[in-house]
Protein backbone atom coordinates (compact mmCIF):
# COMPACT_ATOMS: atom_id res chain seq x y z
CA UNK A 1 0.00 0.00 0.00
CA UNK A 2 1.19 3.59 -0.96
CA UNK A 3 1.29 6.04 2.24
CA UNK A 4 -0.57 9.51 1.48
CA UNK A 5 1.35 12.33 0.62
CA UNK A 6 3.34 14.57 3.34
CA UNK A 7 6.11 17.15 4.20
CA UNK A 8 9.40 16.17 4.69
CA UNK A 9 12.18 17.87 6.91
CA UNK A 10 15.23 17.10 7.63
CA UNK A 11 16.68 19.32 10.86
CA UNK A 12 20.17 20.01 11.40
CA UNK A 13 19.99 20.01 14.95
CA UNK A 14 17.84 19.64 17.83
CA UNK A 15 16.86 23.39 18.08
CA UNK A 16 15.67 23.07 14.53
CA UNK A 17 13.69 20.19 15.10
CA UNK A 18 11.81 21.23 18.15
CA UNK A 19 10.94 24.60 15.95
CA UNK A 20 9.24 22.31 13.25
CA UNK A 21 7.19 20.49 15.93
CA UNK A 22 6.04 23.75 17.61
CA UNK A 23 5.40 24.77 14.02
CA UNK A 24 3.26 21.94 13.27
CA UNK A 25 2.12 20.18 16.66
CA UNK A 26 -0.32 17.05 16.11
CA UNK A 27 0.32 16.52 12.09
CA UNK A 28 4.14 16.06 12.83
CA UNK A 29 5.35 12.27 13.06
CA UNK A 30 9.53 12.04 14.01
CA UNK A 31 11.17 9.43 11.82
CA UNK A 32 14.60 8.09 13.44
CA UNK A 33 15.29 4.84 11.90
CA UNK A 34 11.82 4.93 10.63
CA UNK A 35 11.60 0.67 10.81
CA UNK A 36 8.26 1.32 13.30
CA UNK A 37 6.72 4.31 11.25
CA UNK A 38 7.20 3.62 8.14
CA UNK A 39 5.01 0.36 7.95
CA UNK A 40 1.94 2.61 9.92
CA UNK A 41 2.32 5.11 6.74
CA UNK A 42 2.14 2.20 4.03
CA UNK A 43 -0.83 0.36 5.90
CA UNK A 44 -2.48 4.18 6.38
CA UNK A 45 -2.68 3.83 10.02
CA UNK A 46 -1.68 7.55 10.16
CA UNK A 47 -1.64 10.32 8.01
CA UNK A 48 0.92 13.19 9.53
CA UNK A 49 1.31 15.96 6.97
CA UNK A 50 4.71 16.11 7.42
CA UNK A 51 7.53 13.96 8.68
CA UNK A 52 10.21 15.59 10.86
CA UNK A 53 13.53 13.07 9.93
CA UNK A 54 15.96 13.47 13.12
CA UNK A 55 18.79 10.72 11.94
CA UNK A 56 20.70 13.42 10.27
CA UNK A 57 20.79 15.50 13.91
CA UNK A 58 24.73 14.75 14.87
CA UNK A 59 24.14 16.17 18.22
CA UNK A 60 21.63 13.04 18.35
CA UNK A 61 24.14 9.91 17.60
CA UNK A 62 26.92 7.97 19.31
CA UNK A 63 27.23 6.21 22.67
CA UNK A 64 28.70 7.56 25.67
CA UNK A 65 29.96 6.98 29.26
CA UNK A 66 28.16 9.64 31.59
CA UNK A 67 29.66 9.12 35.22
CA UNK A 68 28.25 5.95 36.04
CA UNK A 69 25.69 5.78 33.05
CA UNK A 70 25.58 4.66 29.70
CA UNK A 71 23.84 7.39 27.52
CA UNK A 72 22.66 6.21 23.95
CA UNK A 73 21.48 8.84 21.55
CA UNK A 74 18.30 8.93 19.60
CA UNK A 75 19.93 8.58 16.34
CA UNK A 76 22.21 5.84 18.14
CA UNK A 77 20.78 2.41 15.77
CA UNK A 78 20.68 -1.23 17.24
CA UNK A 79 23.92 -2.16 15.52
CA UNK A 80 25.74 0.87 17.04
CA UNK A 81 24.80 0.12 20.39
CA UNK A 82 25.72 -3.75 19.62
CA UNK A 83 28.94 -2.53 18.32
CA UNK A 84 29.74 -0.26 21.46
CA UNK A 85 32.44 -1.57 23.64
CA UNK A 86 30.85 0.54 26.71
CA UNK A 87 26.98 -1.59 26.28
CA UNK A 88 28.96 -4.59 25.71
CA UNK A 89 30.85 -4.30 29.49
CA UNK A 90 28.41 -2.47 31.28
CA UNK A 91 25.13 -2.91 29.53
CA UNK A 92 24.80 -6.70 29.40
CA UNK A 93 21.36 -7.31 29.08
CA UNK A 94 20.91 -4.69 26.68
CA UNK A 95 23.26 -6.01 24.56
CA UNK A 96 21.61 -9.36 24.69
CA UNK A 97 18.07 -8.96 24.27
CA UNK A 98 19.21 -6.28 20.79
CA UNK A 99 20.54 -9.34 19.35
CA UNK A 100 17.44 -10.65 19.24
CA UNK A 101 15.67 -7.48 17.76
CA UNK A 102 14.39 -8.77 13.52
CA UNK A 103 17.06 -9.03 11.52
CA UNK A 104 20.40 -7.45 10.60
CA UNK A 105 18.65 -4.93 7.82
CA UNK A 106 16.48 -3.58 10.70
CA UNK A 107 19.16 -3.49 13.33
CA UNK A 108 20.98 -1.55 11.18
CA UNK A 109 18.41 1.25 10.82
CA UNK A 110 16.49 1.00 13.35
CA UNK A 111 16.67 3.06 16.68
CA UNK A 112 16.69 2.07 20.69
CA UNK A 113 15.25 5.69 21.22
CA UNK A 114 13.30 5.34 18.36
CA UNK A 115 11.67 1.96 19.78
CA UNK A 116 11.09 3.25 23.08
CA UNK A 117 9.21 6.60 21.63
CA UNK A 118 6.72 3.82 19.95
CA UNK A 119 6.27 2.06 22.86
CA UNK A 120 4.92 -1.35 21.54
CA UNK A 121 4.36 -3.57 24.68
CA UNK A 122 6.01 -6.47 22.72
CA UNK A 123 8.97 -4.91 21.75
CA UNK A 124 11.97 -6.16 23.32
CA UNK A 125 13.62 -2.77 23.54
CA UNK A 126 11.31 -1.60 26.24
CA UNK A 127 11.51 -4.21 29.68
CA UNK A 128 15.51 -4.33 29.23
CA UNK A 129 15.84 -0.75 29.80
CA UNK A 130 13.26 -0.63 32.52
CA UNK A 131 14.83 -3.69 34.02
CA UNK A 132 18.14 -2.30 34.16
CA UNK A 133 16.10 1.21 35.39
CA UNK A 134 16.97 2.99 32.61
CA UNK A 135 15.91 7.04 32.35
CA UNK A 136 14.79 9.25 29.36
CA UNK A 137 16.31 12.16 28.35
CA UNK A 138 13.25 14.76 26.63
CA UNK A 139 14.01 18.09 25.12
CA UNK A 140 11.25 20.46 24.28
CA UNK A 141 10.84 24.69 24.25
CA UNK A 142 11.78 24.54 28.05
CA UNK A 143 14.70 22.63 28.17
CA UNK A 144 15.65 18.91 29.28
CA UNK A 145 13.53 16.92 31.61
CA UNK A 146 14.22 13.03 32.85
CA UNK A 147 12.02 10.39 33.21
CA UNK A 148 12.52 7.16 35.20
CA UNK A 149 11.52 4.30 32.63
CA UNK A 150 8.37 3.09 34.96
CA UNK A 151 6.92 6.61 34.52
CA UNK A 152 7.89 6.93 30.83
CA UNK A 153 5.67 3.95 29.21
CA UNK A 154 1.76 5.36 29.81
CA UNK A 155 -0.10 2.97 27.85
CA UNK A 156 -0.18 1.33 24.69
CA UNK A 157 1.71 3.07 22.00
CA UNK A 158 1.72 5.92 24.80
CA UNK A 159 4.62 7.54 26.69
CA UNK A 160 5.43 10.91 28.41
CA UNK A 161 6.98 12.95 25.62
CA UNK A 162 4.66 15.39 25.27
CA UNK A 163 3.45 17.85 22.02
CA UNK A 164 6.41 19.34 20.89
CA UNK A 165 8.87 17.25 22.51
CA UNK A 166 11.64 15.28 21.60
CA UNK A 167 12.81 11.77 22.98
CA UNK A 168 16.85 12.44 22.73
CA UNK A 169 18.66 10.02 24.46
CA UNK A 170 18.05 7.35 27.19
CA UNK A 171 20.66 6.83 30.33
CA UNK A 172 20.90 3.52 31.99
CA UNK A 173 23.21 3.13 34.74
CA UNK A 174 26.59 0.84 34.77
CA UNK A 175 25.18 -2.54 35.47
CA UNK A 176 28.93 -4.04 35.66
CA UNK A 177 29.65 -7.39 36.18
CA UNK A 178 25.89 -8.77 36.00
CA UNK A 179 24.91 -11.96 34.54
CA UNK A 180 22.22 -11.24 31.80
CA UNK A 181 19.79 -13.31 29.73
CA UNK A 182 16.69 -12.20 27.30
CA UNK A 183 14.35 -15.08 27.12
CA UNK A 184 12.24 -14.34 24.08
CA UNK A 185 9.00 -16.55 23.38
CA UNK A 186 8.31 -16.52 19.42
CA UNK A 187 6.49 -18.87 16.63
CA UNK A 188 8.89 -17.73 14.07
CA UNK A 189 12.34 -16.04 13.92
CA UNK A 190 12.14 -12.44 13.80
CA UNK A 191 8.81 -11.91 15.03
CA UNK A 192 7.09 -9.65 17.44
CA UNK A 193 7.51 -11.67 21.00
CA UNK A 194 4.71 -13.46 22.13
CA UNK A 195 6.50 -12.91 25.79
CA UNK A 196 10.05 -11.82 26.29
CA UNK A 197 11.84 -11.76 29.82
CA UNK A 198 14.78 -10.03 30.76
CA UNK A 199 16.74 -10.51 33.41
CA UNK A 200 19.61 -9.80 34.47
CA UNK A 201 21.55 -10.96 38.58
CA UNK A 202 24.11 -10.21 40.59
CA UNK A 203 25.55 -12.95 42.59
CA UNK A 204 27.68 -13.36 45.11
CA UNK A 205 29.04 -16.67 46.84
CA UNK A 206 26.51 -19.09 44.65
CA UNK A 207 23.76 -16.62 46.43
CA UNK A 208 21.70 -14.14 44.52
CA UNK A 209 22.60 -10.68 45.48
CA UNK A 210 20.45 -8.57 43.21
CA UNK A 211 17.93 -9.17 40.42
CA UNK A 212 16.04 -7.07 38.07
CA UNK A 213 13.40 -8.60 35.63
CA UNK A 214 11.55 -7.06 33.29
CA UNK A 215 8.42 -8.14 30.85
CA UNK A 216 7.55 -8.09 27.13
CA UNK A 217 4.46 -8.62 26.10
CA UNK A 218 2.59 -9.26 29.66
CA UNK A 219 0.32 -6.02 29.54
CA UNK A 220 -0.50 -2.80 27.59
CA UNK A 221 3.26 -1.30 28.72
CA UNK A 222 6.74 -3.11 29.03
CA UNK A 223 6.16 -4.25 33.17
CA UNK A 224 8.85 -5.09 35.76
CA UNK A 225 8.74 -7.62 38.52
CA UNK A 226 9.69 -6.56 41.56
CA UNK A 227 7.85 -8.74 43.77
CA UNK A 228 10.23 -11.70 41.54
CA UNK A 229 13.09 -9.98 42.20
CA UNK A 230 12.88 -9.25 45.93
CA UNK A 231 11.87 -12.95 46.17
CA UNK A 232 15.07 -13.78 44.49
CA UNK A 233 17.66 -12.21 46.76
CA UNK A 234 19.56 -14.05 48.97
CA UNK A 235 18.31 -17.55 47.23
CA UNK A 236 20.68 -19.49 46.01
CA UNK A 237 21.39 -19.87 42.28
CA UNK A 238 19.12 -23.59 41.59
CA UNK A 239 16.72 -24.33 39.79
CA UNK A 240 14.34 -25.32 42.53
CA UNK A 241 15.14 -21.79 44.59
CA UNK A 242 14.61 -19.88 41.21
CA UNK A 243 11.06 -21.80 40.01
CA UNK A 244 9.57 -20.91 43.29
CA UNK A 245 10.59 -17.80 43.52
CA UNK A 246 9.53 -16.68 39.92
CA UNK A 247 6.68 -18.81 40.38
CA UNK A 248 4.16 -15.83 40.66
CA UNK A 249 5.95 -13.27 37.59
CA UNK A 250 2.64 -12.75 36.12
CA UNK A 251 0.62 -11.66 39.18
CA UNK A 252 -0.90 -7.54 38.42
CA UNK A 253 -0.38 -8.74 34.87
CA UNK A 254 -2.68 -7.91 32.27
CA UNK A 255 -1.38 -9.65 28.47
CA UNK A 256 -3.56 -10.47 25.64
CA UNK A 257 -4.99 -12.59 23.79
CA UNK A 258 -4.89 -13.25 20.46
CA UNK A 259 -3.90 -15.91 17.54
CA UNK A 260 -0.64 -16.74 19.21
CA UNK A 261 -2.04 -17.54 22.87
CA UNK A 262 -4.85 -16.82 25.22
CA UNK A 263 -3.72 -14.88 28.37
CA UNK A 264 -3.88 -17.53 30.67
CA UNK A 265 -1.27 -19.56 28.72
CA UNK A 266 1.24 -16.31 28.50
CA UNK A 267 0.96 -16.29 32.06
CA UNK A 268 1.61 -20.11 32.18
CA UNK A 269 5.05 -19.26 30.18
CA UNK A 270 6.45 -16.42 31.46
CA UNK A 271 7.31 -18.53 34.72
CA UNK A 272 8.61 -21.04 33.11
CA UNK A 273 10.47 -18.61 30.85
CA UNK A 274 11.17 -16.26 33.88
CA UNK A 275 12.66 -19.14 35.63
CA UNK A 276 15.03 -19.83 32.71
CA UNK A 277 16.14 -16.59 31.98
CA UNK A 278 17.27 -16.16 35.83
CA UNK A 279 18.68 -19.23 35.51
CA UNK A 280 21.05 -18.35 32.48
CA UNK A 281 21.76 -14.85 33.90
CA UNK A 282 23.04 -16.31 37.09
CA UNK A 283 25.17 -18.96 35.21
CA UNK A 284 23.33 -22.02 36.63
Amino acid sequence: MIPPEFDYAAPATVAEALELLAEHGDDAKVLSGGQSLLPVLRMRLNAPGIIVDISRIEELKGVTEVGDAIRIGAGATYQDVLDSSLVQEHLALLHTALQEVADEQIRHRGTVCGALAHADPAGDVGAPVLALEGRMVIQGPDGERTVDGADFFVDLFETAVGEGELLVAVEIPKHTGWGAHYEKFVRVSHQWAIIGIAAAVRTEGGRIAEARVGLTNMGSTPLRARAVEEALVGQEATEEAVAQACAAVAEGTDPPSDLNGQADYRKHVAGVLTRRAVLAAAGA
